[in-house]
């Protein structure tokens, strides 16, 4: 029941401290992670909650076409 003796760990198994490039890539793919589920959140928070809908607030997205080209479909 008492603490694995000897620097092995369960049943003799032994950790190996990982490597100093894989601590470095971790972390930073782990901040590249949160940027982007914080950039996400910033854009389709609302969204996701029921704050509001996805097709308000896209009102000014006619790319210069005139009443008439809505009309002819």
């Amino acid at each position: 029941m008492g603490g694995g003796g000897g620097g092995h760990g369960k049943r003799g198994y032994v950790h190996h401290a990982p490597k100093r490039w894989h601590a470095v890539t971790g972390k930073g793919l782990c901040a590249v992670m949160w940027f982007w589920v914080l950039y996400r959140a910033k854009q389709d928070g609302p969204v996701v909650l029921g704050w509001r809908h996805p097709w308000e607030g896209h009102e000014d997205h006619s790319h210069g076409h005139g009443d008439g080209h809505e009309a002819a479909h």
